[in-house]
């Protein structure tokens, strides 16, 4: 792991979205092997928006980067959506794919992927077209603010999902804790948090780079959203296999949380 923690300018400075898309989200690698981080949080995210009462209006996606991925399930489940992240470059590569620009990622291997998920492989054009109708917002964001899209105010939304965003951006727990509190706030009483985060993972790499990675375990995180003001409804880890030299993460959890009316 890097001997400084990542810092949100680093990020800023030198995070290439190309080069990140290229390395963790193709479907299959150049020898044809199955990238099994990718369809296990497809698979993961598929079965927590099919989760009941999980639906509404409004979904903002925090920490969202360059990708799309995470947003393949819920744009079935939510009207609206708003992407929030820290990069400008991670938001321009973003919107490069919304607004179906020459040179965008191509998402269709991964689009595919999920819609046989659902049942229907064919519906991929469909559903691209849904997604890129459902985000309205691209913002910026930092999570260390109370307002994590200042100094824009968001009505409370219905969901918020984050996914591999916060254990990249809080350099310890403290910070880890008072980030979610500070996400959590955008969701209204009642409304859901979907998480996606690795465990016990300390550095990933690519394009000749390290960065930064809280190490994380289950209880930690789950005690983290239950004191932000959550009740834990779901919860499942799946491992990862060691023998990936590009990180040290163990494990992924997956969770869906629901904030608790507030006590007046």
């Amino acid at each position: 792991a890097p001997a400084v923690f990542t810092d949100a300018d680093v990020y800023q400075r030198s995070f290439n979205p190309r080069e990140y898309l290229k390395e963790f989200y193709s479907l299959s690698d150049s020898q044809g092997r199955r990238n099994v981080f990718l369809t296990q949080n497809l698979r993961s995210l598929f079965k927590m928006f099919s989760l009941d009462g999980l639906r509404g209006d409004t979904l903002i996606d925090v920490g969202c980067g360059p990708t799309i991925y995470q947003l393949l399930s819920a744009c079935e489940r939510f009207q609206e959506i708003i992407a929030l992240d820290y990069a400008d470059q991670n938001r321009r590569e973003l919107e490069k794919w919304l607004k179906n620009e020459a040179g965008a990622f191509d998402w269709r291997p991964v689009v595919k992927y999920v819609c046989e998920l659902e049942g229907d492989r064919e519906k991929w054009a469909e559903k691209e077209e849904k997604l890129r109708k459902k985000v309205r917002r691209v913002l910026k964001c930092d999570v260390t603010k109370a307002n994590p899209a200042d100094p824009v105010s968001l009505p409370p939304a219905d969901c918020i999902l984050s996914t591999l965003c916060l254990e990249a951006a809080c350099k310890d727990l403290a910070t880890f804790r008072s980030a979610l509190r500070n996400i959590g706030a955008l969701v209204k009483p009642g409304g859901h948090l979907v998480l996606v985060t690795v465990l016990r993972e300390t550095y990933y790499a690519f394009n000749k780079q390290v960065f930064s990675c809280l190490r994380l375990e289950r209880n930690v995180v789950e005690e983290a959203v239950e004191a932000a003001g959550f009740d834990v409804k779901f919860s499942e880890v799946q491992p990862y296999l060691p023998g990936d030299v590009r990180t040290d993460c163990e494990a992924v959890l997956s969770l869906v949380a629901r904030r608790r009316a507030s006590v007046t």
